[in-house]
């Protein structure tokens, strides 16, 4: 089975991955890939910074964001993938689902309202919205 789980550095994502484990790993030849999507810069912050300068910074966001999931792993014993992506972070982990033939996407759930959603929309909702593979919310 192959699991993708999205990570954002939340307590909510590493909530997702820890179901994983638990539920999931058991299972022989279960491949982990972790995907982290960074938002890209805005386009009138991005014009006064060269090429390096936001690699680096989409670099740093990268670490940040992955360095709780990959100490739950390596405690865990567990080998993975990883995979980034710049952008929409809905398009990119329902791309990367369909492209690698994934067979379930985890995402934590940062347990907001109705109303907040509405208003700030919810990657998990347009994940849903946007793939055909089986989506697991852990709250």
């Amino acid at each position: 089975m192959k699991i993708l789980i999205a990570i954002d550095g939340s307590a909510a994502s590493i909530r997702a991955l820890r179901f994983v484990l638990r539920h999931q790993v058991a299972t022989e030849g279960a491949e982990l890939t972790l995907i982290h999507v960074d938002a890209p810069l805005n386009g009138h912050i991005a014009t006064y910074l060269d090429e390096v300068s936001i690699a680096a910074f989409h670099a740093q966001n990268r670490q940040t964001a992955m360095r709780r999931a990959r100490t739950v792993l390596r405690e865990a014993g567990v080998d993975y993938e990883e995979a980034f992506g710049i952008g929409d972070a809905a398009d990119e982990i329902a791309a990367l689902a369909r492209r690698g033939k994934f067979d379930m996407i985890a995402m934590g759930s940062h347990g907001r309202n109705a109303v907040m959603t509405a208003f700030l929309g919810s990657v998990v909702r347009k994940v849903l919205e946007r793939t055909k593979v089986p989506v697991v919310v852990v709250r």
